[in-house]
Order: structure tokens, then C-alpha cells, then sequence
């Protein structure tokens, strides 16, 4: 039993692994056709020569103003060892900018945690870090970023450039810490019970993002384990990845998307599901984000035990998702994530996964979440015992989210 185990533990990180390293695969090949795509941009880096420091410097210079000639509201902070922002209110806000996608600025303090601004509010930038900057169908801008009166000013040594608001598809942090680039959200949920009864349920939600001034890299983990009086009565995992590179402000395109899945209950040993495709963003505004995306696919599916045949199923497959954020208040916002996949009868024909959240925001790092889950299969996979697995299977999640 333990050795089946720890096989088990195993095969997980061996498909984690893989989950993780193939974005990099895929960017890899995208590098081979780059030369091809009129809409790949060029990165603009600093080929001055003057360090860091030199261009902060320079930066600083240029902003430069006079104590005695200038009103204090008017007076801003010289950026040593952060960054700054400023909003409509006036509040300068020191700490380490994450990146800025959809008009949301991330901006890490440690004053009030990982924070999300519109960036409709944000009046002032000013980056002690260097900055790469995605100008609409221009290039990667790298460097020194000062922004001010709806216009940002990259700053490059002796050089620089300057661009319109409206111009800004993304920015995020550019340096040799890969930690820079990463932050998440983890979601648990545990009850445990004991007397008459003994049952204990445990629930888990991880969200993972690494993102750079063009692309997108997306994790998303679901699991499920529940026992009642020693007899499991859940066991199910599912692991997303997906990995997204703006073109434009709203147009992108996915060089690889992938899910592994796992239900016991569902007679699904393995799930992998693998494809590539393109997606939109419909609606992006103050309040809400609205994208779709979708591509071809491909699907391998291990049943646990199957009445007559093969165990083993593979198909090509279409998937179509749909993500919505809106901001309901300035504490509370709506999740939702719809995603379909068309797939062959054996393989279950068509099933969909749909996560729908209620985020509530307690502190600047925490959150209570209320979350409802629909998983449906149009064909299920009979059991060699005869068991036909429900179409249906529903959660409904109460738990605490850590931001980081």
C-alpha cells in the first residue's frame, strides 16, 4: 500500500514537472517562427553602458525640483530602493510594483500587502526598479519609468521614450530575481469532525500567475478529500496551466494550455489534455474583464476499470473557455470561470468545469471566498462492475485566501 503511495506522490510531481517546463518548450518554438509574425515584438534594452544606478540618477535629475519655489502637494519622493505610486488622493504608497494587465496595477507593500489599483487612479509612477514596458505595436521597452499626466517616460541611460497612457499594454519588473515575476493566492478549506461521527473534508484552491511585460503564465489548482466514518468519500484533483502572449491591448494568443485531472469517484485514474489558441478580450473596462479564448486539443484519458475494451481513450478534442472579473465593491469581487471541451463518445463527448467565486476581502493579504463548482460529462465511463459514474458533480466551498 505505501509503496503504491508514494508511486502515486511520484507521478504527481513528474506531471507537475511537466506542466511547469512545457510553457518553456513553447516558447522555445515560438522563438523559431518569431521571424514570421509580423506582430512579435522587439525588446528595447539599455545599450548605454551606465549601470543602474548611473540611469536612476539620471532620472532623478530630470524631476529635480526646488523646495522653496514648490508647493508642498506638489513635492514627490526620490525612489531609493522602492518604487512609488501615487493615487487620485494624493497618497504616495512605497513598495514593489508586480505588473500591471487590464488596466489592474499590482503593487506589493508592506504597509498594505499585495494590492490591486485601477490604473485610472494611479497619477504617479515612479520605479527605482527596472521596468519592462509593452507598447502597443511598437516594442518592449526596458528601463528607468517615470509617469505623469497620462504619459509614461522610459528612461534608458542617455536615452529616452515616451509613450501615452493608452499606449501601455502591460509593464512588470525586469532583473535576475525570478521571484519578481511570480504571485498567487491560496485557498483552503478543513473539517474535521469527531463523536458519533467521524468525518474530516479538505478542500484546496491555489492560484498562480508569472507574468512579464508580454506574457501570461497561469496555474490553477482544485482538490478534493472527504471521508466519513474511515470510508473516503471524495478524492479528486485538477491541475491547469495556461500560457498566454499579448499581441495588443486585446488580442492574444496561447502557445500551450493544459489540464491534468483525476476523479476516483469518477472512475478517471488520468486526465491529461493538451492544445494551443487564441483569445480575445471582450469587455474591459473599470469594473469588469471579459475574456474568451479557445483552440484544438488533444485529450488522453485512463479509466480506472471499464465494463468491456481498452482502459485507455484518446481523442482530439476542442476547448472553449471564458473568464469574467467584475468588481462588485471596492472589497468584494465575482470570479467566474466557464470552460467546455468537445471531445469523442468514448472519451465522454462533451464536459465542462465551471468555478464561480465570491472573493471578500478581510484584510490587504486576506480574503473569505465562497466558491461553487459544477463538473458535467455527458457520457461517463461505466465501471467494469456495472456502475455508471453521475453526469453532475457539484461543490460549494466556504474558505480563507493568503495573497503573496
Amino acid at each position: 500500500m505505501r509503496c503504491t503511495e508514494n508511486y502515486n506522490y511520484m507521478k504527481y510531481a513528474l506531471l507537475i514537472s511537466l506542466l511547469l517546463l512545457l510553457p518553456l518548450f513553447a516558447q522555445d518554438s515560438q522563438e523559431l517562427v518569431k521571424d514570421e509574425k509580423k506582430s512579435e515584438l522587439i525588446e528595447v534594452k539599455d545599450t548605454s553602458g551606465l549601470s543602474e544606478s548611473e540611469v536612476r540618477k539620471i532620472a532623478d535629475d530630470e524631476v529635480k525640483v526646488s523646495i522653496f519655489h514648490t508647493p508642498f502637494e506638489e513635492m514627490s519622493p526620490t525612489p531609493k530602493a522602492y518604487d512609488w505610486v501615487q493615487t487620485e488622493s494624493g497618497e504616495w504608497f512605497k513598495g514593489e510594483i508586480k505588473a500591471l494587465y487590464n488596466d489592474k496595477l499590482e503593487f506589493d507593500s508592506d504597509e498594505i500587502g499585495l494590492y490591486t489599483f485601477d490604473f485610472k487612479d494611479i497619477t504617479q509612477i515612479k520605479s527605482f526598479n527596472v521596468i519592462g514596458v509593452n507598447i502597443e505595436d511598437t516594442a518592449i521597452f526596458s528601463g528607468i519609468i517615470r509617469f505623469k499626466e497620462n504619459k509614461i517616460t522610459i528612461i534608458q541611460g542617455d536615452k529616452t521614450f515616451e509613450f501615452n497612457r493608452s499606449e501601455i499594454i502591460s509593464l512588470a519588473p525586469q532583473g535576475e530575481r525570478e521571484f519578481n515575476y511570480w504571485s498567487g493566492k491560496i485557498t483552503l478549506n478543513i473539517d474535521i469532525r469527531q463523536g458519533n461521527k467521524e468525518q474530516y473534508d479538505y478542500t484546496a484552491k491555489a492560484n498562480l500567475k508569472r507574468r512579464t511585460s508580454s506574457s501570461n503564465l497561469y496555474f490553477d489548482y482544485l482538490g478534493r478529500i472527504s471521508s466519513r466514518d474511515k470510508v473516503e468519500t471524495a478524492n479528486d484533483h485538477r491541475l491547469n496551466q495556461k500560457y498566454d502572449r499579448y499581441i495588443t491591448r486585446q488580442f492574444f494568443w496561447t502557445p500551450l494550455f493544459s489540464e491534468y485531472y483525476q476523479d476516483k469517484f469518477q472512475n478517471i485514474r488520468n486526465q491529461l489534455t493538451a492544445g494551443i489558441g487564441l483569445g480575445y478580450t471582450l469587455v474591459d473596462n473599470e469594473y469588469s474583464e471579459w475574456d474568451i479564448s479557445g483552440g484544438p486539443a488533444f485529450t488522453r484519458i485512463e479509466y480506472i476499470s471499464v465494463s468491456d475494451g481498452n482502459p485507455i481513450t484518446t481523442s482530439a478534442a476542442l476547448e472553449i473557455s471564458t473568464k469574467v472579473d467584475l468588481e462588485l465593491s471596492s472589497r468584494v469581487d465575482f470570479k467566474y470561470d466557464y470552460k467546455i471541451t468537445l471531445i469523442d463518445e468514448k472519451a465522454g463527448a462533451y464536459k465542462h468545469h465551471m468555478v464561480s467565486t465570491l472573493e471578500n476581502e478581510l484584510t490587504s493579504w486576506l480574503d473569505i471566498d465562497f466558491t461553487f463548482v459544477w463538473d458535467y460529462t455527458l457520457h461517463p465511463e461505466e465501471t467494469s462492475s456495472g456502475e455508471l459514474p453521475t453526469k453532475s458533480d457539484y461543490q460549494f466551498l466556504v474558505g480563507l485566501g493568503i495573497e503573496f
